[in-house]
């Protein structure tokens, strides 16, 4: 079952393209948006990056941090956001257990990577906006930039 609006988010740590752990409880106190995405190196996933790295000025003015995640392992992840030129957005590496993250939130497709989706969980740790979008959709910004201003 997805996660829905309400619920508490399980608590993990995963690994950065630069080997950093990122845990979600240590950013308790901000809004994060939990951006998955399918796999890196494919175009609509990059276009969803991007769209993270351009809007990281309204991501601080709205006490955020965005981060990217996908079931691809820490070099790639590495090498990607350097293809990107992705400098100031943390892309996360759902890789072991394969998933773990994405499957603790009921994301993990069966061909063994996270749908396309977008979760804001609030300064407490609790969801406030849950989004899957068609494997092959770019989700907009906007509309993630406006649910952050409630």
């Amino acid at each position: 079952m997805t996660i829905k609006v309400g619920d508490q988010v399980p608590d993990f740590t995963l690994k950065d393209q630069s080997g950093k752990d990122v845990k979600l409880s240590a950013l308790k106190g901000k809004k994060v948006l939990l951006s998955f995405h399918p796999l890196a190196w494919t175009p609509v996933c990059a276009q969803q990056m991007h769209a993270l790295e351009k809007n990281k000025k309204s991501f601080d003015k709205l006490n955020t941090v965005a981060v990217g995640l996908s079931v691809d392992s820490v070099p790639s992840k590495a090498a990607w956001a350097k293809s990107l030129k992705i400098i100031n957005t943390r892309i996360l590496a759902d890789f072991w257990p394969h998933a773990g993250v994405a499957k603790s939130m009921g994301l993990l497709r069966t061909e063994g990577f996270s749908e396309r989706a977008n979760i804001i969980v609030n300064e407490a740790g609790k969801v406030i906006f849950v989004k899957v979008y068609p494997i092959r959709q770019l989700p907009d910004i906007g509309e993630i930039l406006d649910a952050l201003r409630v």
